[in-house]
């Protein structure tokens, strides 16, 4: 590649969080470019960068940044944890600052430094109604009428939590599709199985909507924290080993904090070869 193509187009960053990977486009002081179908052939692991979602930055006049975030699919996220923990450990970093408020469709969340190379967000107060969830219709959410007895929560994005006796025995390439359109979610929702290791401990793989299997997924680990602390299986501040490393989840009186490691994979250039398609 010429050095005067690689110059001509738009910069991003390609970030994990226990490898759920993302890319992190920055529109700030620029006019927005990015669309679900840009997101969409972004997020092609052959033919685009990859990713399991795309984050978006721009200005916002009530918070040091705004952040919105796509599905591989191309579909609106709503909240991703591990991306927002991602991008304010690089702003903290950029800005000489140990603390941030990022907007997310989520609302206004906070970002700290905790120390150690680990970065903590709260993200919110977990939703336990039906209708914010949301679900189609009017039942317990602690219960769901759903074969395997899974527990309902919104995060700002849908989930539906089973336990099981061993997450390894359960086949999520099928398992994860099936339950993804359930007609109680006219959103979709995440899925969740979770293996109860001890009080304070949970094993969790998840499958994300407009994604597909993921190493790690914030918002799915605060959504489990919540879901076993209402069932009784657990306190209220958890670790959870996922497929792509270990996370902590306290929920507190302000919210679910999930605090982890993060990682800068590279800084790339999108093509205007590659963006005159859309």
């Amino acid at each position: 590649m010429s050095t005067d193509l690689a110059n001509t187009g738009r910069p991003f960053v390609k970030m994990h969080g226990l490898g759920n990977d993302f890319v992190v486009i920055d529109q700030r002081g620029t006019a927005p470019f990015v669309t679900p179908e840009l997101a969409r052939a972004l997020g092609d692991r052959h033919r685009g960068v990859g990713f399991d979602q795309l984050a978006v930055i721009e200005d916002d006049a009530g918070a040091d940044l705004r952040l919105t975030f796509y599905n591989a699919d191309g579909s609106v996220a709503g909240a991703c944890g591990n991306a927002t923990r991602c991008i304010a450990r690089t702003e903290m970093r950029a800005r000489g600052v140990g603390k941030l408020a990022l907007r997310t469709e989520r609302g206004v969340l906070q970002a700290v430094d905790a120390g150690n190379g680990l970065t903590s967000v709260n993200m919110g107060a977990p939703l336990t109604e039906w209708r914010e969830i949301p679900l189609s219709k009017d039942v317990d959410t602690l219960h769901l009428p759903i074969e395997g007895d899974p527990v309902g929560t919104g995060m700002g994005n849908p989930h539906c939590t089973f336990f099981v006796d061993d997450v390894d025995a359960v086949d999520l390439v099928t398992f994860g599709p099936a339950h993804e359109t359930h007609a109680l979610f006219p959103e979709r929702t995440n899925i969740q199985i979770v293996q109860v290791i001890n009080p304070d401990h949970l094993r969790m793989r998840v499958w994300e909507r407009g994604v597909g299997i993921t190493l790690a997924s914030g918002s799915s680990s605060c959504a489990v924290a919540v879901a076993a602390n209402r069932r009784g299986l657990t306190g209220r501040a958890v670790t959870l080993d996922l497929d792509g490393g270990r996370i902590s989840v306290d929920w507190r009186d302000d919210g679910v904090w999930m605090t982890g490691p993060t990682s800068h994979v590279f800084t790339g250039t999108l093509t205007e070869e590659f963006l005159d398609a859309f």
